[in-house]
């Protein structure tokens, strides 16, 4: 059995992952952003899940969050579900948030990091971590997946393109497949297939595909680190 913390499984594809590991028989964590949303996952709970809250735009709730899921004890896997497209929660939902978690909480070797194909739209340059776009949040996120794999030895961080699909984010007009939007996390998470047991790659329905070139940038990866390090005081060990 695999115990896996899904941030932002109230509902959407991170919902759908922790319904899908749960039935599969795998020890599920889910997360809402405060303790009243709690109730929307009552029922995950009732078939066994943990459960954490934490408001993943506040770096302090979040360092809160990673306390709360090392008290439960240490997990296999992470899936960094939880993002925003608007608004100036971006980069800290996005981006600072799984930076801090990847830090602080104990145990995994798999992380598994949402992308998006509008990260090839993003700019390289880690001075937006204050002010970028969507783009850029997505651009940093798959860098981050990149970088882990690189200096955390026998940890695979992977990113995943989810595609538009028909959720609160998406819209109820996306025209991808909501079922496919989760597949690739669940096989990233738990499959012992030589591919998702590699990491450094950007996935997209479980087809590895080639991401910004930026992401497999050394110097920028560095700086991205650092310039993350900079910001919340926590440097990625």
């Amino acid at each position: 059995m695999t115990r896996i913390f899904i941030t932002g499984s109230v509902d959407g594809l991170g919902r759908a992952a922790a319904e899908t590991l749960l039935g599969e028989g795998h020890d599920v964590v889910v997360h809402a952003r405060d303790e009243n949303r709690l109730a929307a996952v009552e029922d995950l709970v009732g078939r066994g899940a943990s459960a954490v809250a934490g408001d993943l735009s506040d770096p302090a709730e979040t360092r809160e969050v990673a306390a709360q899921v090392n008290r439960i004890g240490d997990v296999d896997v992470v899936i960094h579900n939880a993002g925003v497209y608007t608004g100036s929660a971006i980069m800290p939902v996005n981006v600072v948030a799984p930076y801090l978690l990847t830090a602080l909480i104990d145990g995994p070797r798999r992380l598994v990091y949402l992308s998006s194909g509008m990260h090839r739209s993003g700019r390289p340059d880690a001075s937006r971590l204050r002010s970028g776009t969507y783009a850029d949040s997505k651009l940093f996120v798959t860098t981050l997946a990149v970088a882990v794999s690189r200096i955390r030895p026998g940890v695979a961080g992977s990113a995943v393109d989810p595609g538009w699909v028909p959720t609160r984010m998406g819209g109820p007009g996306a025209p991808d497949d909501l079922r496919l939007g989760h597949l690739t996390q669940e096989w990233l998470a738990t499959s012992d297939d030589p591919e998702a047991l590699l990491g450094g790659g950007y996935w997209h329905h479980r087809q590895r595909r080639d991401p910004h070139p930026a992401t497999g940038e050394r110097h920028f990866q560095d700086t991205l680190l650092a310039a993350l390090a900079d910001l919340t005081g926590t440097p990625l060990a």
